[in-house]
């Protein structure tokens, strides 16, 4: 077994290991914005899980589709984040 299949295995083994916390969190998470970082936390290990799939193919299209995810969940993030700022605004206002 080589180094790299080792890392692969160990990347995928902590990517579903975020995968399942992530997933349980958003179900038992009492506020919006909790539910809202265990997405970020769901992309990050999608990240993680399409550059393993690089490494372990050899394959640069998964860098790309990687790079991709990560531009989507930042912009993605900075919306959620004016949504959950601007539903506080309102509720204050009331």
């Amino acid at each position: 077994m080589s180094l790299l299949s080792v890392a692969v295995a160990l990347i995928v083994a902590a990517s579903t290991l975020a995968l399942m916390l992530a997933i349980a969190r958003m179900f038992k998470a009492p506020s919006v914005a909790d539910r809202i970082i265990a997405l970020d936390v769901l992309l990050s290990a999608a990240i993680a899980l399409c550059i393993a799939a690089g490494l372990a193919s050899g394959r640069v299209l998964f860098m790309d589709v990687a790079i991709g995810l990560a531009l989507v969940g930042f912009v993605a993030t900075i919306v959620w984040a004016r949504v959950v700022d601007r539903s506080g605004d309102a509720e204050d206002r009331r």
